[in-house]
């Protein structure tokens, strides 16, 4: 279509339209590790393993539309003081941005687009766990948005810029 009917009944060609958009152009896996440094003991053990997760987030600006954001979650399993297992993962995605306002580009790289991400990311991690020898580990959802807005109030407190929290979560 050549031309579209932009508002107010005024005609607007492609390429000339200065709505918001955005959209993730690519996903991959930046760098994957899994450890599991007691095996074939760790196969042996009774106890139910305490596992703790930790995430990341980061964005980086590589031109004026694209940014690359980056979830790095990272997975400790350990019974009876002994490491069961080891995931880290650094998973990101290209992320397309034209037309959006200044003020609605943190919010969207450090809370949607994670969220766009994580369920591959999730399953990464349990793939991973289960070809480790392990029962697959499921994470649970993450909300981003409250994440991201813990965030700018405690930047917020510390003195810092609303909508500027650090890259992480």
């Amino acid at each position: 279509m050549a031309e579209e009917q932009g508002g107010a009944g005024e005609q607007m060609t492609n390429g000339e339209d200065n709505l918001p958009q955005v959209g993730v152009i690519s996903q991959y896996v930046k760098d994957l590790s899994f450890e599991n440094p007691n095996a074939p003991a760790v196969y042996q053990w009774q106890t139910q393993p305490q596992i703790g997760v930790d995430f990341n987030i980061g964005a980086a600006k590589l031109n004026d539309e694209i940014h690359e954001v980056s979830l790095r979650v990272e997975v400790k399993a350990n019974a009876d003081g002994q490491t069961a297992f080891v995931v880290d993962l650094l998973y990101a995605g290209l992320v397309g941005m034209r037309n959006v306002p200044e003020e609605a580009v943190q919010p969207f790289l450090l809370a949607e687009a994670p969220r766009l991400l994580f369920p591959f990311a999730r399953q990464i991690v349990a793939q991973t766990v289960q070809e480790g020898g392990f029962p697959p580990l499921m994470l649970d959802p993450i909300d981003f948005h409250a994440l991201y807005e813990q965030r700018a109030q405690q930047a917020l407190a510390d003195g810092g810029e609303a909508g500027q929290p650090a890259g992480e979560a």
